[in-house]
């Protein structure tokens, strides 16, 4: 059996071995994240949502898995598609 003596000398030589190598070199701070310069408005927010939502909606009242997937990729994904199309098309008349 060990004694206290022995138990007390792995415990220092453990906390020894943690805490030294921190005193010799620091941590170093954690470096700051770049933020990009542009932030999500909430018309952008909402876009999104819209977007996200819509087709689920579609899904709801077709019933694509019961009969007309095709259509259904017409009706719900493709006006958010266009939507998105003309949204980016439109920002590159403006910036130019």
């Amino acid at each position: 059996m060990f004694g206290l003596q022995e138990i007390l000398i792995i415990c220092a030589i453990v906390v020894g071995a943690i805490v030294i190598p921190r005193l010799v070199n620091p941590p170093r701070p954690a470096p700051k994240l770049v933020q990009s310069g542009k932030k999500l408005s909430g018309k952008g927010r909402l876009a999104i949502a819209a977007s996200l939502i819509f087709p689920c909606v579609v899904a709801a009242f077709m019933r694509p898995w019961r009969n007309d997937p095709l259509g259904y990729a017409y009706i719900g994904f493709g006006p958010v598609i266009l939507g998105w199309l003309t949204y980016w098309v439109l920002q590159g008349y403006r910036r130019k």
